[in-house]
Parts: C-alpha cells; structure tokens; sequence
C-alpha cells in the first residue's frame, strides 16, 4: 500500500493483558489524516492503555499497530516526533520553570535547535493564547492554562498524529470549547486525531467518527449518527395541566390512552405536575404526545431526559456479565 494511501494510524487485533487481567481484546480500528475519531468508553475500558500502546510507552500482548506505517514495537525516532500526546493528568512540566522555559525545554528535547525551538515555542504559545503569562511559573497556572500548555507541547513538531486523554477532564465548558477548537484545528491541517473521552455530550458535532470500547473490547464502531441510531428507548420529561388530578384511575386512564406506545409515570419529584414518559419501540413522541391529547391531557412542557447519543453509551456499556 502507498505510504499516502495509508491510514496514518492503523490496529489490527490489538489486544493487552496484565496479569489476569484482560486490559484490551482484539481491537481493530484507523484514523486517517485530518480525521477525529472518538475513543469513546467508560473508566476502565482501556482507552489509556490503547494510547499508551501507540505512544510507544507500552508494548501490546498480540496483535499489530503501525502509526504513519511504522510498527509501533520498533519506532524511529523520526516517527516519535510526529506523534503528539495530550495525557488526561499531566505532572512533567517543571513547576518552577515559565511555560516559555518548560516548551523550549522540551523542544530541544525533540532535537530542534535553539533557533527552530524558541520560534516553534512562540508560535504555540499564540495558539493557545498564553501569551502574555508566557513568563509566569507553571506552578500558578490554572487547570485550563495547564491543558493548554499540553496542547502547545504536543503541537511544538506539527505533529502528523495526536493522541488525546481526556482533554477536557476537570475544564470548564469555556475551556473544554477552546481546547476542541484548538484540536479541530489540528484536524483541518491534516493531523490525524485519536480523541479518547467518557464524555458522550462532546461527541456529536466534533468527532468524524466513533469508536466505543468496554471492558477492552469494541462494541461499536462507526459515525456518530450511526451510534444515535442505536438509542434506547426515549424517555421525556412531561409537565402536565392539572397535573395533581393525575393520580389513581386518572393516570390508570392515560396509560390506557398510551397503550403499546409507551409508559407514563410520575417522576418522584413530589409535585404531582411531571410525569416520566418511555416511548416503547417503534413508537413515536407525536404518537404518544397526540394519545394523551385525547384522553384530555394538557402537555404544557416536554424535555428530553437524555440525549440519544448518551443513550447509545448506555445502552453499549451496560455490563454484559450475568
């Protein structure tokens, strides 16, 4: 295959145990250039350890994986400076040192001379907006500067490939927006992007695709649009006129009026206004919604419990140990 043709990451049967534990299972997947795909999973369901494998810092049980087409067991140096890594929790920057001074280190460290270093330093610095607290020590900066200063270490070699851990762990969504920003970036000039997260909510709209794994092993793969379809049944939060007369035949009366279209129950929310709608499989709101209607229920509000998309993860990860 021509090395452009290529996926610029690329697994096939990848599988890590430690011990007894089974960390990986015969994962396969591929991230082409200036693509986003997402690693989507819960704690635990070896999202770290599948990056720590391409990173080069752990080797894998079975299996292979190639990154720009070298084997990840054997890498060059070369390739190692093409790869960027954003880890979830990050304790290697010197705290007594600027952020100028700990990306200049580094810079070197990946060979770059100090001319290239101190000019590559402040191009990354102005892309992720620190310029201006360049000087001050790492050990006064927030949790937002910190991950971002991860972003601009990563960046430092224009990397042809990004792994990212959790990125946007303990950022407020102010924060989380610009470090996505600033890895979709990344993606639009080319960079292939490896996004690993728990959470579901910033999938849609930034990962071009989707790679869900529990307890090690796939259990979907595709776009985003494919997992939604994978939803769970729908459940909606309704806020009822008169709510309070809702209550023993009454409410019996409107479940009837549901029928096989789904379920109706009050939300413990003492208030005898909000009712729990589930909608069954192969019914629809409007089906549902135009049943109680009929039955002389007033729907003054309805509100999605959760998004579809957090209803796929759910719905994947649940355990499947009986």
């Amino acid at each position: 295959m021509r090395e452009e043709a290529r996926p610029a990451i690329e697994i096939r049967g990848l599988s890590r145990r430690f011990g007894s534990m089974m960390a990986l299972s015969d994962v396969s997947l591929s991230v082409r250039r200036g693509e986003i795909r997402a690693l989507l999973g819960p704690n635990g369901a070896g999202k770290t350890t599948l990056l720590r494998i391409l990173a080069g810092l752990t080797a894998p049980s079975q299996g292979a994986a190639y990154v720009l087409g070298h084997d990840i067991v054997r890498p060059s140096a070369a390739v190692q400076r093409l790869v960027g890594v954003i880890p979830s929790g990050d304790r290697t920057f010197y705290q007594r040192l600027s952020g100028y001074e700990n990306l200049v280190f580094f810079a070197r460290l990946y060979g770059l001379s100090r001319r290239e270093a101190a000019r590559r330093v402040r191009e990354a610095l102005g892309a992720i907006d620190l310029m201006g607290r360049e000087h001050l020590m790492v050990g006064k900066y927030s949790q937002g500067m910190l991950k971002r200063l991860a972003i601009a270490r990563a960046l430092l070699t224009d990397p042809t490939v990004l792994l990212v851990d959790e990125a946007t762990h303990n950022l407020d969504p102010e924060g989380a927006r610009h470090v996505r920003d600033l890895v979709q970036a990344a993606a639009d000039r080319g960079t292939a992007v490896l996004w690993a997260t728990q959470r579901v909510e910033e999938i849609r709209g930034f990962a071009d695709t989707v790679t869900l794994i529990h307890q090690g092993a796939v259990r979907f793969a595709g776009t985003p649009s494919q997992l939604v379809a994978l939803a769970a049944p729908t459940r909606f939060l309704l806020r009822i006129r008169n709510g309070q007369l809702f209550s023993g035949p009454v409410l019996a009366h409107l479940e009837a009026a549901l029928g096989d279209r789904g379920e109706l129950t009050p939300d413990g929310g003492g208030d005898n206004e909000h009712f729990v709608l589930t909608i069954a499989d192969g019914a629809t709101l409007g089906e549902a919604i135009a049943a109680l209607t009929a039955a002389d229920c007033q729907v003054l509000s309805c509100h999605e419990t959760r998004s579809e998309i957090e209803q796929a993860f759910v719905t994947l990860t649940k355990d499947s140990a009986t």
